[in-house]
């Protein structure tokens, strides 16, 4: 087997960027999958699942971090295998038994995800045997402050979730809630590079080879957010409102600016980066940049202006 080459009991399905990549991991005595996709996808990330599993059961089920495009398959996995054991990050682990929506960000970035139980956690420095090998559980915030990345050191295979992807990285999530992270994603890809993986599972788009070229690229990103965090604001809102179109695929934009008004992600942004502009106007600016970069396409749906996923 080539160094930079994925072993057979390692299965990546590739999903985009509506819902996270799942990796799964098949021993000869257990399997487990990582990630499982947003909950619009729920049926069909069990389809995949079951394709790959055919008559075996799912026994693991690791979240590296609660975002909703990483978890949302979550209670449709639980409810078809009943044996399972979900695993968590411990940061988030009582909003879960209480099931704050506020606190899981699902409010606050207008998305949705079916509620869930877990069995166990994923604490950093420990390490956790799925499939057939034991993963280092590394600590990864940035992107979100209690995410974690797994490394596998014989095979030097790592899973980032969205500390690092071919294009960089997920938004900064601390920083629209005005909390200092950047240099949290900048710790976290010095770590990634210390552990000198022979590639990288993303947590979306394909398995990266290359994997200096892919810090080198993330770290340029992170030094235009660190100079020119409006810079990251922007990024950040339109990231939000092109999430809102993967989803519903197409929206008219009177329903479009209701639900941003809605949103509280949006009024933090735009009170903290972009107070001198109305919100109404800057909305109408970012929906435009979707427009113009070929993410969205103008529609009429019924008769009213909207938008279409592109």
């Amino acid at each position: 087997m080539s160094p930079a080459a994925l072993p057979p009991d390692i299965v990546v399905l590739e999903r985009g960027w509506l819902s996270s990549n799942n990796i799964l991991l098949l021993g000869s005595e257990q399997t487990a999958l990582v990630d499982s996709g947003y909950g619009t996808h729920a049926a069909l990330t069990l389809s995949l699942v079951q394709a790959q599993l055919a008559s075996r059961p799912l026994d693991l089920l690791i979240n590296t971090h609660l975002h909703s495009d990483h978890c949302g398959g979550n209670a449709t996995l639980q409810a078809t295998y009943p044996a399972l054991r979900t695993h968590i990050p411990p940061g988030l682990a009582p909003a879960v038994r209480a099931w704050d929506e506020e606190a899981l960000s699902y409010t606050p970035t207008g998305q949705f995800c079916p509620r869930f139980s877990y069995q166990q956690l994923l604490t950093p420095g420990h390490t956790i045997h799925l499939g057939g090998r034991d993963w280092e559980i590394h600590a990864a915030p940035g992107h979100d402050p209690d995410s974690v990345i797994l490394f596998q050191p014989e095979l030097r295979i790592l899973i980032s979730a969205d500390a690092l992807w071919g294009n960089g990285f997920g938004v900064v999530f601390p920083e629209i809630e005005g909390t200092s992270a950047f240099h949290e994603v900048g710790q976290t890809l010095d770590l990634i590079e210390s552990l000198r993986p022979s590639l990288v599972i993303p947590g979306h788009g394909p398995v990266l080879h290359d994997v200096q070229g892919a810090l080198d690229y993330a770290r340029q990103r992170l030094d235009l957010f660190t100079t020119d965090p409006v810079r990251h604001a922007r990024y950040a809102a339109k990231v939000l409102l092109k999430f809102k179109l993967l989803e519903l695929q197409q929206i008219t934009l009177r329903d479009l600016r209701l639900w941003a008004r809605a949103t509280s992600y949006f009024s933090l942004l735009q009170s903290r980066h972009f107070a001198g502009v109305n919100f109404e106007n800057w909305l109408d600016d970012l929906i435009q940049d979707l427009i113009r970069s070929g993410a969205a396409q103008a529609v009429d749906i019924a008769g009213e202006p909207g938008l279409l996923n592109h």
